[in-house]
Formats: C-alpha cells, sequence, structure tokens
C-alpha cells in the first residue's frame, strides 16, 4: 500500500469506534495505555472499549495474570489474552454475545527507562471473532522501539497498536495487513521480528512465510522459526546461550552441508565454556540467497525449511548480506561465545576489500564490528579442483596489503581450521547435486543424508525428476 492511500493514525480508530460490530478490552501493560488513549481521543469510545486495565505493580499484574519469569514475553503476553477474552464473554456473552464481535487487544512493553538506556520493546497481541459467538482468531507480534525518546516510544507503541487492531478487522490478506503496520510511523522508529497467526481465519497461513514477509517488506532484519515451523522471537532462543551458525542457499542440504557443521560444533565446544545444551545451533539464509529473478520463491524457500527442518534444524532468515552485520545482530543478544561455520571460499569474500567500499574505516571497519565480541570463524577447507590440493584456511592467498592483517587474525584465533572432516565430502557441491536431481541421475542420492534424499523424491522438491527406466 503507498503512502497516498494510507489511512490516518485517528481516522483508522474512528472507523473501529463506529462500527457497532466491534466491542472489547484493552490491557496495557508497562508502556501506558497508549493503543486505548487513540480511541479514546477521537469520539466514540464508548460504543467501542467494554473495558481498559492497567497493572503497573508487580504484586497486582500477578494477581489479576498468575506470577511470570518475565513480565515482557510472549507468556505474558497470552496469558493476559486467556484471562481477558474469558472474563470478557464470561460477563457479556449473554448480553451482547448475538450482536456483537468480541475482541481483546492487550500488549507488555519496557519503554526508555529515565535510569537506564534500556532494550524497548515489546508484545503486541489481539484476539477477536470474525462473526458473533464464533470461535476467536489471533496475531500476536514483537516489537522493537527504537526511538530515543520515551514519548516517542509510547506515540510509535499507540500507532502501531492501531495499525494492528485495524488491519486484524478489515485486513483479510495477512501479506497486506503486515503492510499496514507500518503505516503512519517514519523508518528507523519500529522493527516487527516476529508475528503469529492463529486461529480459523488464518488456518491456511503459513507462519514462516509470514515471518518471511517480516524481511521481505522491510520490517525487521532476520527472523527466526524452529524445525517445527514455531515462529520465535531471537531472545527466546538466545537468552544466555552461544551461537553457532552455518550460512548458506541449502538447495539441498549435503553430506558437506552437515560436515562443516559437525566440524564446526566439535572445535566450538572444545574451545568454548559451554556445554551442548548451552549451544543454539542456526542455519542462515539470506534474502539474497532466496531470491529468482527479484522474486523470492515461496515453494522453493518452504522445501529448503521443511528439509532443515527434517534435520531438526532452527532457522534464521536475515538482510545480512555482510558477515559484520550479523555478527552485530548476534552480539545484541547474548554474551556468550559466537561462532560463524564456513567455506574457504566464504573467508577468501570476508577479506575482499571491494565490499566494504560502504564503511568509512573499509576492511579495518568491517572485521573491527565483527571480532569485537570474540567472535570466531570455523573454517572447512576446500579442494583446488585444478591442482586437487586441499587447501585449508590459514593456506589461502590474500592480497599482499592485507597478509599482515590476516595474520593477525590467525595469530589470535579469529579463525580456527576444521581439522576434523570427512575429505570425500570435499568435492560434494550443491550446484552439481541440483542438476543431477533435476536430469534423472540418481548419483545425487549418494551425496545428501537419506532423510534428505527421502523428503525431496517424496515431495518432488526443487524440480526433482524421477530416474528413466532402463
Amino acid at each position: 500500500m503507498n503512502a497516498q492511500m494510507e489511512i490516518g493514525t485517528d481516522e483508522k480508530a474512528l472507523h473501529i469506534n463506529l462500527d457497532s460490530a466491534r466491542y472489547g478490552t484493552f490491557a496495557e501493560i508497562g508502556a501506558g495505555q497508549e493503543v486505548a488513549r487513540r480511541f479514546f481521543r477521537v469520539s466514540g469510545a464508548a460504543g467501542t472499549i467494554a473495558k481498559t486495565m492497567s497493572a503497573y505493580d508487580m504484586t497486582f499484574s500477578d494477581a489479576i495474570y498468575g506470577p511470570a519469569d518475565r513480565y515482557v514475553s510472549r507468556v505474558r503476553l497470552q496469558t493476559m489474552l486467556d484471562h481477558e477474552y474469558d472474563l470478557l464473554i464470561e460477563r457479556l456473552d449473554g448480553k451482547f454475545g448475538a450482536e456483537k464481535t468480541f475482541f481483546v487487544f492487550a500488549d507488555t512493553v519496557a519503554a526508555r527507562s529515565f535510569k537506564e538506556r534500556n532494550e524497548s520493546h515489546g508484545w503486541l497481541g489481539v484476539r477477536f471473532q470474525a462473526q458473533p459467538r464464533g470461535q476467536p482468531s489471533q496475531i500476536i507480534i514483537h516489537v522493537r522501539l527504537l526511538d530515543e525518546a520515551n514519548v516517542d516510544q509510547q506515540e510509535a507503541l499507540g500507532v502501531i497498536g492501531v495499525n494492528l487492531l485495524h488491519g486484524a478487522f478489515y485486513c483479510r490478506q495477512p501479506e497486506k495487513l503486515i503492510s499496514s503496520l507500518q503505516e503512519n510511523l517514519s523508518p528507523g522508529r519500529i522493527e516487527v521480528d516476529m508475528i503469529k497467526f492463529s486461529g480459523p481465519l488464518f488456518q491456511s497461513v503459513d507462519n514462516r512465510l509470514m515471518s518471511l514477509q517480516l524481511v521481505s517488506q522491510g520490517l525487521t532484519d532476520a527472523v527466526m522459526f524452529k524445525a517445527d515451523g514455531e515462529t520465535v522471537q531471537p531472545t527466546e532462543v538466545f537468552y544466555k546461550r552461544a551461537i553457532l551458525v552455518e550460512r548458506g542457499s541449502f538447495r539441498p542440504v549435503t553430506y558437506a552441508t552437515n560436515d562443516m557443521l559437525d566440524g564446526a560444533r566439535r572445535v566450538f565446544l572444545k574451545h568454548c565454556d559451554c556445554s551442548e545444551e548451552d549451544l543454539v545451533v542456526l542455519m542462515e539464509m539470506t534474502l539474497e540467497n532466496l531470491l529468482a529473478d527479484g522474486q523470492v520463491d515461496h515453494a522453493d524457500f518452504l522445501a529448503r525449511v521443511d528439509i532443515l527442518g527434517a534435520l531438526g534444524r532452527t532457522v534464521l532468515i536475515s538482510r545480512f548480506r555482510e558477515y559484520y552485520r550479523l555478527a552485530a545482530y548476534l552480539f545484541r543478544y547474548t554474551n556468550r561465545a559466537i561462532g560463524l561455520a564456513m567455506g574457504v571460499p566464504s573467508l577468501i569474500e570476508i577479506l575482499g576489500e571491494k565490499y566494504y567500499t560502504n564503511l568509512e574505516g573499509g576492511i579495518l571497519e568491517a572485521l573491527g564490528r565483527m571480532f569485537k565480541g570474540g567472535l570466531k570463524l570455523y573454517v572447512y577447507p576446500m579442494i583446488d579442483q585444478a591442482r586437487g590440493k586441499i587447501i585449508t584456511a590459514t593456506q589461502i592467498d590474500v592480497a599482499p596489503n592485507l597478509r599482515s592483517l590476516f595474520q593477525y587474525l590467525i595469530d589470535n584465533q579469529y579463525i580456527q581450521e576444521i581439522t576434523d572432516y570427512h575429505s570425500a565430502y570435499l568435492r560434494i557441491h550443491p550446484p552439481d547435486v541440483l542438476a543431477k536431481l533435476q536430469s534423472g541421475d540418481n548419483r545425487w542420492e549418494q551425496m545428501v543424508p537419506p532423510e534428505v534424499a527421502h523428503i525431496i523424491k517424496k515431495r518432488e522438491f526443487f524440480g526433482y525428476r524421477r530416474p528413466i527406466a532402463a
């Protein structure tokens, strides 16, 4: 939706207030009643709002919603939605149930504190009926508030809350609803890094595709979902844990893909102060890797994600073309060890000065940002096809002016060689595997794990062609 077609925030609130079928509760904790205030200040709120409430004191909050380990969390938001919706139905269904569609809007937010520069973020959700006495549907989102001033963050919260409600009520296409979340907000004020649709209205919605929409529409730089497809917010996964990331196109996952990750994991756990249980392993795909002719092929994207899910992997989709930007993102969420698993070609690319012309400090600035938190690269060797020679991380050719810098990274162990690997797997390259499976050459099955071959053949992923019988 372009700027000329956007509806102002007050107009959206008034639209809802004048809709005689909508009636519900606003429950807001942590940053004031910023969303409810938008509805009160236009007109007609008495026809829309059954109740507003805010419980700032933890004792009151616990008495209403039960105790919580973290008050600004998905769990707390879900408890609020459950409690308030049940209460609304219990008290008003007999009076208005045949004519009204009930809703609950809830948020729990930590805005900028006057005492400290804390992470400003919140969880927002709406549970609503599409018709009187119908089963409710639900949308929840996680937002980061990026304004410096508390008052500006509160204003942004009010705007996105109204956008969420208006989109839920009047926008039946989830992609358009996602686009509407940023209406009437200038760029750089909010980030939406998690969204989940559920309930009868959204039975056909794949939340993994909705997560992808957040990235492709520019509402966030990265989204995550677990092997079972559940969308998650980074803090839910990264909190107090070490992180190991392997970037790739995963089209498809091969024995070499897994060998690189397994080798990196062994080195990582040996040198870092963490256990297997403390480690989060991520498979990252950049938006650039997903584009085909300028567009994301949704079927191809889901095929890659389904294969990674079958292997039990957590997936990260990002806009981080440069590794230093990925590093900055990971530093935001943990102070534990971080490792990036990659092949020698990726290391060569990292040391290419041409990729950092946008930075004032060039490659020095990029590497400084990347390694400032003790991040390490775990590098898988490659075969020089011309000479048949294995090339390791410490043996690559580096431009003369970068040799001392490269040696500094080696000496300080920022670059770690993966030495425990299967040499036969070095000859496996995903483009070759893809060409074979698309041409009916069944030798590709020897290059991927059995579970990967099974799902590709069963669901005919990536243009799979069955072998022609002799």
